[in-house]
């Protein structure tokens, strides 16, 4: 564990709850920035597993007086302050010429024991993985982040749904005169066009075998940019986001986004 991070990751939690006028309750153990920044730590360094995180953030004197139970309480309290976190960084380093989109499977369970899940029901939530040639049954996180690997625009939808259908909204957020690349599963003329006219953002997907090729130009920008959303992705399977242990579909969320900025901060130091 790398106190450098531990601590900034504290800092910059705590100023932003500062920001927006958060007031911790005197009667708490533990102040709000303490109990989210034990939720990022336990997505970077432990898989998203909150009591090893907890345990070992106690004994390192970094937090004191929290039974476990409590913690998670507290942590589920804060869930909505974990996604605002997650976008007040997105909005600050959204910005430039490049980003990358893709999305990436997040499974409650196998195909197989599909019929006996209790957190998600229907074929919405049976999708396909490419890269493992399987199916799944769970979520989809869909994923926009800049060249250095900050996630600036994200969206967990049901695994059925196509990489096209968020496409709009996680685009709108992106400046003006950008382009975003992208694989071949979000091939669609119609959609990048449409995207142009209402947000000025170029939409680039590799194209498929039988389609005309793109420019010279935009073959040599996605070949670049390609190779960094894989790192970005082999880091999020770092943290276990394709085995979180969760009962609620709350609790999948919580750990999605935790790990989310867990991500952004990881690439925002190593910068």
């Amino acid at each position: 564990m790398n106190d450098t991070y531990i601590v900034t990751t504290f800092v910059v939690i705590d100023d932003i709850l500062k920001g927006y006028g958060y007031n911790d309750d005197c009667r708490a153990k533990g102040t709000a920035a303490e109990i989210l920044t034990v939720g990022v730590i336990a997505a970077k360094y432990f898989q998203n597993h909150h009591e090893r995180a907890l345990c070992v953030m106690t004994r390192l004197g970094y937090v004191s007086g929290l039974s476990l139970s409590r913690f998670n309480r507290r942590l589920h309290a804060l869930r909505e302050w974990l996604y605002a976190l997650m976008s007040v960084v997105a909005e600050i380093y959204a910005h430039g010429e490049a980003f990358i989109i893709d999305s990436m499977p997040l499974p409650v369970c196998k195909r197989a024991r599909a019929s006996r899940c209790k957190k998600v029901r229907g074929k919405a939530f049976c999708g396909y993985c490419a890269a493992k040639k399987e199916k799944f049954f769970g979520w989809r996180l869909h994923l926009i982040c800049t060249p250095e690997g900050i996630p600036v625009s994200f969206d967990l939808l049901p695994a059925a749904e196509q990489d096209l259908t968020p496409i709009h909204e996680l685009t709108f957020v992106l400046p003006d005169g950008s382009t975003v690349y992208a694989d071949k599963g979000y091939v669609s003329d119609p959609d990048a066009q449409a995207i142009l006219s209402a947000t000025g953002v170029r939409f680039v997907a590799v194209r498929r075998a039988n389609m005309s090729p793109n420019s010279w130009a935009d073959e040599y920008d996605l070949r670049h940019y390609r190779r960094r959303i894989e790192t970005v992705y082999s880091q999020m399977e770092a943290m276990g986001v394709q085995h979180l242990h969760a009962r609620t579909n709350v609790g999948i969320d919580l750990k999605a986004y935790a790990s989310l900025l867990a991500l952004a901060f990881t690439n925002i130091l190593s910068d």
